[in-house]
């Protein structure tokens, strides 16, 4: 075999290795472990969530509307978020806290994206419907899906509702 050949084999071989090693370390990033709470602690997670639904009325199947709903860690311990994912792709939530914004998560777009909110800090969750992704007329009613490690609510939902002409 020509040295040459054999050299070309070794580099490719090399860059592959090292190009695979890189692709894959950015992508599998170390996930935030998620603490559990009993109702009983005393010190844990409280979340709330006063609105939780909103009305956008009559809307175009070209517009898109979206909505901030505010909920604060009431608790004394991180509340942590996990889980993003909506009803419909034509619907997406985001996280926003101390001015960073998450990626878009839908019904089929969802990560391993841990959230953290401090003891007595507030964070938004928005909730943006755009009806042109998944043309339905009439009355449409979507929704946000959050799990927490509040065991009082494990749950938060989040409704979007609007009559789409």
């Amino acid at each position: 075999m020509p040295k040459s050949l054999i050299i070309g084999v070794i580099l490719f071989s090399l860059i592959t290795t090292v190009g695979s090693y890189f692709l894959f370390a950015s992508t599998n990033k170390p996930q935030i472990p998620i603490i559990s709470y009993s109702s009983s602690d005393k010190e844990r997670p409280n979340v709330e969530a006063k609105v939780t639904s909103v009305d956008f009325g009559n809307i175009k199947v070209s517009e898109e509307k979206s909505k901030d709903f505010v909920i604060k860690n009431i608790g004394k311990k991180p509340l942590q978020l996990s889980n993003f994912s909506t009803s419909c792709d034509c619907t997406v939530v985001q996280f926003i806290y101390k001015g960073k914004t998450s990626d878009e998560f839908s019904m089929h777009a969802q990560a391993e994206y841990v959230a953290e909110i401090a003891p007595q800090t507030e964070a938004k969750i928005r909730v943006i419907y755009r009806p042109y992704v998944m043309p339905v007329y009439g009355v449409v009613g979507r929704e946000a899906y959050i799990s927490t490690n509040d065991p009082l609510n494990p749950k938060l939902i989040f409704k979007v509702k609007s009559f789409v002409k």
